[in-house]
């Protein structure tokens, strides 16, 4: 038997065997680890971030656990951030392809409703689903406009209007034919414009009137290569005549009220739609997102009541109160906090389950969309996948990124009120979730 002396010397030398193995393989790596400790030092260290208001929350995408959170609880402004959580609501309630349009077929007469979809004849999206069913179809059309709301303001001049069935985004088009002749498109248009003598802008400008798509033009030469994009009042004799014109056939309308009998004819793989969303950060498709989901509702297409389903059934469990008003994020009434923004991230993670799906519907990291200059690829490929926002002295990212470790991390980095260049508050989150990656 052995001695205890020898027994004890056993157990010692197995002991340093095991703590020269730790600190050889093991030691290394929670040597590397992104900390709370190392985060607030980051920012503490920081001359920029500390001179307004900065919400910021670091996430372990594994545990959902937080590693580090400055002011993550208080509510700021979070412009096209506001995307994430259309992007979330479009995802419980809609399915895999855009519902296009809604239809019946009484004798020969097929009558259609819009559903708010902005695919139709968009010039990005080219979808032509519901350009075929129409030009095809060998029955009198008819177009009602009864569950179009009125979510647009007489004022809005300049602003796309938000419409029950948008074509070409609902906007026209005024420019200078080969013969320097002032023309407007579509061409039913052209019947609604004429000169104003008492018009005197500094250059030349079509003006629209306020309540009417009623166009004027100075008494000024028309420049060369002349271009502008007209907003339209949108409503039921627009949209005829805008499809009309594009399907070449004669469109009707009529007051009737949408049955319960419809049939629902889609357009678009919905991902479609999210990515050409979220990655340019399109406005006007934002919007109309959420248009389309208030047509499974019941009432009128209108942003605010998929807001209000939304709030409801699909964001009571935000750690944080928040103030949500528009599909866009254009709204200064927007409020999120950081938190609220990480727990919209972890839940649609869970909800795609697929991360390149999910991936795949946020901007890359010197790769594609708002943030495809902002960062360098690690070797060609990107580490980070993060929604941006911006309005007047405001800059954000959210969404989620990856070391050289390996590592995986969900954050959201909120700028408001600021008084410097937005581009020194990308660059220095830029520069911050750059060192992350490299280090950790």
């Amino acid at each position: 038997m052995k001695s205890n002396s020898s027994k004890i010397a056993m157990k010692k030398l197995s002991g340093l065997i095991y703590l020269f193995l730790s600190i050889l393989f093991i030691s290394p790596v929670f040597a590397q680890k992104l900390t709370k400790r190392k985060v607030a030092k980051v920012f503490k260290n920081s001359e920029i971030v500390n001179n307004h208001y900065t919400g910021f929350a670091l996430y372990d995408n594994e545990t959902n656990k937080p590693i580090f959170e400055l002011d993550a609880n208080k509510p700021a402004i979070p412009a096209s951030n506001t995307k994430i959580f259309t992007l979330y609501t479009a995802l419980n309630m809609l399915g895999d392809s855009i519902p296009g349009l809604r239809y019946i077929t009484r004798g020969d007469s097929l009558i259609f409703w819009g559903t708010g979809d902005p695919s139709f004849l968009h010039p990005d999206l080219k979808s032509r689903k519901i350009y075929d069913f129409l030009k095809n179809s060998d029955k009198k059309l008819f177009y009602s406009h009864s569950n179009s709301s009125t979510d647009f303001a007489g004022s809005a001049i300049y602003q796309i209007a938000m419409v029950s069935m948008p074509v070409i985004e609902n906007t026209g088009r005024a420019y200078t034919d080969k013969d320097g002749k002032l023309r407007l498109s579509p061409a039913f248009l052209e019947k609604s414009l004429k000169m104003d003598t008492n018009y005197h802008p500094i250059t030349f400008t079509i003006r629209r009137d306020e309540e009417t798509n009623s166009f004027t033009y100075p008494n000024m030469p028309v420049p060369a290569n002349f271009r502008q994009t007209l907003y339209l009042v949108p409503g039921s004799e627009l949209t005829a005549s805008f499809l009309a014109d594009t399907l070449k056939k004669q469109v009707n309308t009529l007051n009737m009220r949408l049955p319960q009998n419809t049939k629902t004819l889609f357009s678009i793989p919905s991902d479609t739609l999210y990515r050409r969303m979220m990655l340019p950060s399109d406005n006007y498709l934002a919007e109309q997102l959420l248009y389309v989901c208030s047509s499974l509702l019941p009432g009128k297409l209108s942003v605010d009541s998929a807001i209000a389903y939304s709030s409801r059934n699909f964001l009571s469990d935000l750690p944080d109160k928040f103030q949500w008003r528009d599909g866009s994020g254009l709204s200064r009434n927007n409020l999120f906090s950081p938190r609220s923004i990480i727990k919209i991230l972890i839940k649609l993670k869970e909800k795609i389950n697929n991360e390149e799906r999910l991936l795949n519907l946020f901007p890359a990291g010197g790769v594609s969309g708002t943030i495809r200059t902002a960062y360098k690829t690690d070797n060609g490929s990107p580490f980070v996948w993060a929604k941006t926002g911006s309005l007047s002295n405001v800059h954000l990212q959210g969404g989620y990124f990856i070391t050289r470790k390996g590592k995986k991390y969900l954050f959201s980095f909120m700028n408001n009120n600021f008084l410097i260049p937005t581009a020194d508050i990308r660059n220095e989150m830029v520069r911050i979730i750059t060192d992350f990656h490299n280090k950790y």
